[in-house]
């Protein structure tokens, strides 16, 4: 296998998917992309302790050999693009990669390439687990109440990217279509944006969540949409996941409805629990009545505040991991952003992309490296060795992001 710039490792193995699993020997290559701004003070500090964790739970009998393949600013400079075709194909041929934040100008420039990623590769679901970590100093109350794992769909809605310019010829010309078709008044100095969700991309969003509610034994799925308002998007995705849960698996769910009706309340043994929200009535109930809520599923945007909106709770996105997960291919990457003013410094939180390392093991099959890290973290928060976004919350001294790693590392 050969690509003009990046290097494979010559002894790794890949990754390979047959017969509806993954195939993972015992030393696989896994692509990486250290991510813009702060991805290189992040990047360094993960690896490492990745490497570690495998090591020990395996007692050196399996390893991760790492293969750097570039997006965003590093990419210019070797490619003169911000994206290489290569990267992708890596990707594709590779299976599994881990990737840190990539810049995204805001209102111009170059489009999202996270966007890109996700959508080239049809990684369709954005998986978001959320919980607390003991020993962080949250903004609520009981935030180990708090334990979810967010489903956002990830290739349409607003994020479709379809959207034209306030007087743009594109934008003119569908107000003056609307208008004169659909007798539709919009101002005609907006910008207009498409907004589509689809039956097909709902419903491989939905079977997708649910096969994780089995897999790890979790007990509801909750279906947020806007769909009081939005009746022919969000409301179609709520009718169109209640399709899947009650029809595609009615011998294993209970809607909220049946619960009462016929179960006084209590599910029987063996029984999931699919229920849907209204978006904004959701961000009340995380915050006040989190530990209802389990697995939830819900269209692009609204995932993408609620995703955050959850991580604020137990500490803020720096504690947060992300996956964006297709049919078989698994990329894993840190949550937030470059925060450009912080890069070079060594200081930032590395934690989202340890996590989602730890979500990439757990992807691979390898739980045991993936549990220890976990409970290596959460020592390492309650012994108060911390970087400055947790030691400011619990008005301690901080640490560096490479020696917040290298004490993760000891408490494995």
């Amino acid at each position: 296998m050969s690509y003009k710039i990046i290097k494979v490792p010559s002894n790794g193995e890949k990754i390979t998917f047959e017969e509806g699993k993954l195939n993972v020997p015992n030393h696989p290559i896994i692509p990486f992309i250290e991510g813009d701004g702060i991805g290189g003070d992040i990047t360094k500090a993960t690896l490492p302790l990745l490497n570690k964790a495998v090591e020990k739970a395996y007692n050196g009998k399996r390893s991760l050999q790492w293969m750097e393949i570039f997006a965003g600013e590093k990419a210019y400079s070797l490619y003169n693009e911000y994206l290489p075709k290569e990267t992708l194909q890596a990707i594709k041929d590779f299976i599994v990669a881990l990737k840190g934040p990539l810049t995204t100008p805001i209102g111009g420039g170059f489009r999202s390439l996270n966007v890109t990623l996700r959508q080239t590769l049809d990684l369709y679901a954005c998986v978001r687990p959320v919980r607390y970590f003991n020993g962080v100093v949250a903004p609520v109350k009981e935030p180990q109440k708090l334990d979810v794992v967010i489903f956002r769909e990830n290739t349409e809605d607003v994020y479709s990217g379809i959207e034209w310019e306030a007087y743009s010829d594109e934008a003119n010309a569908i107000i003056h279509y609307l208008k004169t078709h659909f007798h539709t008044h919009i101002n005609e100095s907006s910008a207009i944006g498409i907004k589509p969700i689809s039956e097909d991309a709902t419903k491989r969003l939905v079977r997708s969540a649910i096969s994780y509610m089995i897999q790890k034994k979790r007990k509801s799925l909750t279906l947020v949409h806007k769909g009081n308002i939005m009746k022919y998007t969000e409301g179609a995705f709520k009718t169109w996941g209640y399709e899947v849960a009650l029809e595609e698996y009615r011998d294993i769910f209970v809607s909220e409805d049946e619960l009462y009706a016929q179960y006084d309340g209590k599910l029987p043994e063996g029984k999931f629990l699919v229920k849907d929200r209204i978006a904004d009535s959701m961000f009340q109930q995380v915050l006040l009545r989190p530990d209802e809520y389990d697995v939830i599923a819900l269209p692009n945007l609204n995932g993408d505040y609620l995703s955050d909106a959850c991580a604020a709770q137990v500490g803020g996105i720096g504690l947060a991991p992300g996956a964006n997960i297709g049919d078989y291919i698994g990329l894993f990457e840190a949550t937030h952003g470059t925060a450009p003013k912080h890069a070079n410094k060594n200081k930032v939180n590395p934690s989202s992309l340890i996590l989602s390392g730890v979500m990439m093991l757990d992807y691979m099959g390898w739980p045991e490296a993936a549990d220890m890290i976990t409970k290596a973290i959460e020592k390492t928060i309650q012994s108060k060795v911390v970087t400055y976004d947790l030691a400011r919350l619990m008005n301690i001294e901080p640490v560096s992001t490479s020696e917040f790693a290298e004490q993760i590392q000891e408490n494995l």
